[in-house]
């Protein structure tokens, strides 16, 4: 099981996928940080895909959560390629040329999988920030398929996968569609009220 407490009431079995949704500057982003820092204290794999902040500013803030040095943290970057920079894949960072190239970001999380797996590390918690923007960049249809793949993906490797959305930047078809694919959604309110519903 993967325990999600202090952060969320809950605990899920391996292979479970989250959505969390809400509007933005809610604090989504932040959850699924603390969540996958809690995992890398227990000694357990953490990858962020990241199509909104170049993987150094993940980085930096997940190092203010937990010291990951010589741990299994890694980025999945979609961002630094497009906007020009020439860099290169590192064993911490891969780096997919933009949003709108699921299958290199699909790629790059089995290779990180891999090479974890290759580690002996067989708990990995994923996240994804944000799903909203590969909708600005994607159609719906485009969008799901590539999920459906990356959450069978983390199902396959009995990994816990936590999707952030902004709820106000799509309409409910769209919301909903999309919500058919994961195991539980996580509702987080302007508030600070955090809801999870598990499906």
């Amino acid at each position: 099981m993967y325990d999600l407490t202090p952060h969320l009431d809950a605990e899920v079995e391996p292979g479970t996928n989250l959505l969390l949704t809400g509007p933005p500057l809610t604090g989504k982003r932040s959850l699924a940080m603390d969540v996958l820092a809690d995992g890398t204290d227990r000694g357990d794999g953490a990858i962020v895909v990241t199509t909104k902040d170049g993987a150094d500013r993940v980085l930096k803030d997940y190092e203010k959560r937990t010291p990951y040095d010589g741990k299994p943290v890694a980025v999945v970057d979609c961002v630094t390629r497009q906007q020009g920079s020439d860099v290169r894949d590192s064993d911490r960072i891969k780096y997919a040329s933009s949003p709108v190239d699921m299958t290199g970001i699909g790629i790059k999380l089995s290779e990180f999988l891999q090479a974890f797996g290759d580690r002996g590390i067989d708990r990995n918690r994923i996240m994804v920030h944000s799903l909203s923007t590969l909708l600005m960049y994607s159609d719906l249809q485009t969008v799901f398929r590539f999920l459906h793949v990356f959450t069978g993906r983390v199902q396959s490797v009995n990994g816990l996968g936590l999707f952030s959305i902004d709820s106000t930047a799509h309409d409910d078809q769209s919301l909903n569609t999309l919500k058919q694919l994961f195991d539980g959604i996580v509702t987080v309110s302007e508030d600070d009220d955090v809801e999870i519903r598990l499906a």
